[in-house]
């Protein structure tokens, strides 16, 4: 059971590089940083965006509207924190 509980850590940490480069990502294109001609950056930025757009779509709904500072990768992060904790804490030590 430690064992599954080690791979469910490992994807929610992956997780979490994702939705930081999704972030970054979304930074460098709303300033023009990245050639979003480009084919391989528009790649990069379709994969980025179905990979957490699906986590975020339902914290965006229930946010507040806070006239473009889009807040909810952040409390998506705060989530993935609280999951881990009350596994590491609560579960993965009391498992035989």
């Amino acid at each position: 059971m430690q064992a599954i509980l080690d791979v469910v850590l490992l994807a929610l940490n992956l997780y979490i590089y994702v939705i930081i480069a999704s972030a970054i990502f979304s930074w460098l294109y709303a300033f023009n940083i990245v050639n979003s001609s480009n084919q391989v950056v528009a790649m990069i930025g379709q994969v980025l965006y179905n990979l957490t757009e699906p986590a975020l779509r339902p914290i965006r709904r229930f946010m507040p509207n806070l006239g473009g500072v889009d807040i909810s990768p952040i409390v998506l992060l705060l989530g993935i924190f609280l999951i881990q904790s009350i596994i590491i804490k609560y579960i993965y030590y009391n498992v035989p």
